[in-house]
């Protein structure tokens, strides 16, 4: 065990050699994992044994008597205990008994749950997941109380061992589906996964060249809860505060919160807005554009679209600067601290846009129409739907930009053949619009009220399909 742990070579591995009623024992732990308090207390009782109390039975007098503490297990594979004193566990070794003795008196450094930046409701529950997945797993329990809530907790990486728990509502939840996702994470063969999610997703969903998201991420156990009552199955990974939800369609990735926290025609309302948002984050650039090289094409009443001076710079190039450039604003939005990203605000509006069109190297229409269209970016609810969305508009303004309407006819084609021809688990992207169903697709289009929502999606194909 000290060789394996590499206790001298690390100064947070602690070894302790004690003496209690007459046996030899020793102590594994990680500084900084274990609660003190609680161990403290356990030594103390430990201290206070006899010779007698150990004769007989050494191991069950332990775990049943001597050590009062709830989580409690023995391994008899030295391997796999030191492998849980890394994880955090106290491995406690006694003279005499052929098993470690693991007790969970684990704490990890974490922040409290608090709403997640990117997922915020004007009206609705405020906490969040964290970083820590026993608390994630105790927050997700507080929305789902069912006895047939499960939680399959396995280990990825051969290195990092980073614990993934798999969470699901056994009554509710395909069988095939779960198996399905099991063997995708038991063929996850890498050291360590320390991007958490992001490389289970890669993993688990291929396609690693398509920018289009296979799986949904959320921080909201409200949000988690809704998925798990519907069918799905949730993916929670140790260091990470975003949740997978998997399986999924496109229009999972354009639903938000704030919708079930309204009116049902008021959330209807921001459905539409939203879808609205969607389209024109990918579609309104290449089409201004479009019509502004070909004005033969517009009708009479749209003859105002394009550029009253078109600039110095070709307009096609203009679109390219300007989308590179709010990319690196957005990077440097990042990378910024808060209290200048006020400053970097004023920069790129005033001192960069404003004088860039004053010189002449850009057009009014195209810093408003690439400000809409960010608008409508910043308006889907997914991030990883809206970069995805964001490299479409690029490439759909490229090909509009070298073939003309031609070339934005055939990248709407390929684009729309793209995502009819993705799956997620044996689930068509598109549903319910390719296939279609009317019913299924209505309910996505508009927000339907809570209790004419009967029935369970029928691509989760769910044990029990009735609400």
């Amino acid at each position: 065990m000290r060789e394996y742990l590499g206790v001298e070579k690390s100064f947070d591995v602690i070894h302790l050699d004690l003496n209690y009623a007459n046996k030899d024992m020793a102590i594994f732990f990680i500084d900084g994992f274990i609660k003190d308090d609680i161990f403290l207390h356990i030594m103390s009782l430990l201290a206070e044994l006899k010779e007698e109390d150990l004769e007989e039975h050494t191991l069950d007098r332990l775990l049943k008597r001597y050590i009062p503490y709830v989580e409690l297990a023995t391994e008899r594979d030295l391997i796999n205990a030191a492998n849980q004193v890394l994880a955090g566990q106290t491995a406690l070794i006694v003279d005499g008994i052929d098993q470690a003795i693991l007790i969970d008196t684990r704490t990890y450094p974490a922040r409290t749950p608090q709403e997640p930046d990117i997922e915020r409701v004007v009206r609705g529950s405020k906490d969040g997941y964290v970083e820590t997945l026993v608390f994630n797993t105790t927050l997700t329990r507080r929305k789902v109380r069912d006895r047939s809530l499960r939680m399959e907790f396995m280990q990825v990486g051969r290195r990092s061992k980073t614990d993934v728990v798999i969470c699901y509502i056994e009554d509710i939840a395909d069988v095939e589906l779960v198996e399905n996702i099991k063997k995708s994470l038991e063929k996850i063969d890498t050291d360590g996964i320390p991007m958490a999610e992001k490389t289970v997703e890669e993993y688990i969903s291929g396609n690693h060249w398509n920018p289009y998201p296979t799986v949904r991420y959320t921080e909201r156990p409200d949000t988690a809860a809704v998925h798990l009552l519907e069918g799905h199955v949730c993916i929670i990974v140790d260091g990470s505060p975003s949740v997978i939800i998997t399986p999924t369609t496109f229009w999972h990735h354009v639903q938000h919160a704030e919708e079930y926290r309204n009116k049902p025609i008021v959330g209807a309302y921001l459905r539409i807005v939203r879808f609205l948002g969607v389209l024109i984050s990918i579609f309104l650039i290449p089409l201004w554009y479009l019509y502004a090289v070909h004005p033969e094409v517009l009708p009479d009443v749209l003859s105002f679209i394009g550029p009253n001076k078109k600039g110095n710079v070709p307009l096609f190039l203009q679109f390219l600067i300007v989308e590179i450039g709010i990319d690196m604003l957005r990077m440097a939005a990042i990378h910024t601290p808060n209290s200048l990203a006020t400053a970097l605000g004023i920069v790129a509006a005033l001192m960069i846009g404003q004088v860039a069109v004053e010189v002449g190297l850009f057009s009014n229409e195209v810093i408003l129409y690439i400000a809409v269209a960010a608008i409508g970016m910043f308006a889907t609810p997914s991030y990883e739907l809206s970069m995805a969305n964001r490299i479409t508009r690029l490439v759909l303004l490229i090909i509009t930009g070298v073939f003309g309407s031609v070339g934005f006819v055939i990248g709407t084609f390929a684009w729309i053949l793209l995502l009819a021809n993705m799956k997620s688990y044996k689930v068509p992207y598109l549903w319910p619009f390719i296939p279609f169903d009317f019913k299924a697709f209505m309910d996505i289009i508009i927000r339907a009220p809570i209790p004419l929502k009967r029935t369970r999606p029928k691509f989760l194909d769910p044990k029990d399909p009735d609400r």
